[in-house]
């Protein structure tokens, strides 16, 4: 990179004999390559070939002559086809990492939709990533990558995983901090992929690799980070394991919403269960379950008890369902809550003999009970309509008799 930076130094301010000394000034290029409309096809597609004057004058390269790029340029009018420009001469290290990321591979085996260096930072426009109207800026790189990443028919073509995360990111809540509010410390493509080093979510380099998620989410939510790691969950995963759920589990990927919603709360249990079956099953008999079932939030759910980003085992002292814990947390909400009440099981199950006994049994003995009443009021009710009914032919014979009369000839 050093490299061609001296090479450029010297191309403007020590001509020499050869192509570079003979290359026509910027002017002369723009008289004609400024004119609106200008068109070339290739590869069956329109290029423009306009170059915005006073775009060009704002980038980071109108220092340079065009032919510090256009370098087979030496007069005018120049060849009709022309070598591609290569970043990499002055850019080597990024072209390097670029290279070795997912946009670099599909274009080394011949994939031309892959984005190219031109694709992120623009042609004759290029800025500076801190200038506002770079398109690498924060406010506008959602757009940027939403040229591809927002375009169903690409990601079709090319078996893109998630045809729609422009879409998904832009109403999450990520998206409307960038896009409505113009927070610049909202997480934004590269905060998540990378920019020139975006690797395929199952490449273990990759910033979205499932096992370091949690630190590249961490990378801006370190408070919750701390918490994780220390977490039943967090353990689990640096322990290597590929079940336990990290960030993008409970909150997703590109569609993060708001934890305060109504519909995040409910939903949040389901995501719960997706692992903790048996959980969410023995949960949902409760009043609790039944409540949150109707749509209701305002009753305990997993994490009122359990916690979100620090959840613990039982055994550990500093999980908030811990025996020391267990008043404390359910006075969170039943203020009167003491030793007794704590006695009650939230995950009680009643077909397991062994570990609920007594809930077995009473259990057992109301579905017994219920059956009984059931029995002896259905047979009570049968016997009522049989006598109802006998009593009702009784009647309407004992009226036809005394109908006839004592004269009467029959």
């Amino acid at each position: 990179m050093l490299i061609g930076l001296i090479v450029l130094v010297a191309m403007i301010f020590f001509p020499v004999a050869g192509s570079a000394a003979a290359a026509p000034a910027n002017e002369v290029c723009l008289s004609c390559h400024s004119v609106p409309g200008l068109e070339k096809e290739r590869q069956g597609k329109k290029v423009s070939l306009t170059v915005d004057p006073q775009r060009f004058s704002q980038s980071v390269h109108a220092p340079l002559p065009c032919a510090a790029c256009h370098s087979d340029i030496s007069q005018v009018p120049h060849a009709a086809e022309l070598k591609p420009v290569q970043c990499a001469t002055c850019h080597s290290d990024a072209a390097k990492v670029y290279s070795q990321s997912v946009h670099g591979k599909a274009r080394t085996n011949g994939d031309g939709d892959a984005a190219a260096c031109s694709d992120c930072h623009g042609k004759h426009d290029i800025m500076k990533a801190a200038h506002p109207q770079s398109k690498v800026y924060p406010l506008q790189l959602p757009y940027t990558c939403g040229a591809c990443h927002g375009n169903p028919e690409l990601a079709k073509k090319h078996n893109i995983p998630v045809a729609n995360a422009y879409q998904l990111y832009m109403d999450s809540i990520h998206g409307r901090a960038l896009a409505k509010s113009g927070l610049l410390v909202a997480a934004h493509c590269a905060s998540c992929h990378g920019s020139h080093d975006i690797k395929p979510k199952n490449d273990r380099d990759s910033k979205v690799y499932r096992a370091r998620v949690p630190s590249t989410c961490g990378s801006c939510h370190a408070g919750v980070l701390a918490d994780y790691v220390t977490s039943v969950h967090g353990r689990a995963v640096n322990a290597g394991s590929s079940g336990a759920p990290v960030c993008i589990d409970c909150h997703t990927a590109h569609e993060i919403r708001r934890v305060e919603g109504p519909a995040w709360k409910l939903e949040i249990v389901k995501e719960c269960g997706t692992c903790h079956r048996q959980s969410l099953r023995t949960y949902r008999d409760t009043f609790h379950g039944q409540v949150t079932a109707l749509g209701f939030t305002r009753v305990a759910r997993c994490s009122d008890c359990h916690g979100s980003h620090q959840i613990r085992a039982i055994s550990d002292r500093q999980s908030s369902v811990s025996g020391t814990n267990l008043v404390s947390t359910c006075r969170k909400c039943h203020p009167k809550a003491n030793e007794n009440f704590v006695l009650y099981s939230p995950h009680g199950d009643p077909t397991d003999k062994e570990k609920y006994p007594r809930l077995y049994y009473a259990t057992l003995f109301m579905e017994g009970l219920l059956i009984g009443v059931f029995v002896f009021f259905g047979l009570h009710a049968v016997l009522w309509l049989l006598r109802s009914s006998l009593e009702v032919w009784r009647r309407r014979g004992s009226n036809g008799d005394s109908a006839k009369g004592p004269d009467s000839d029959d």
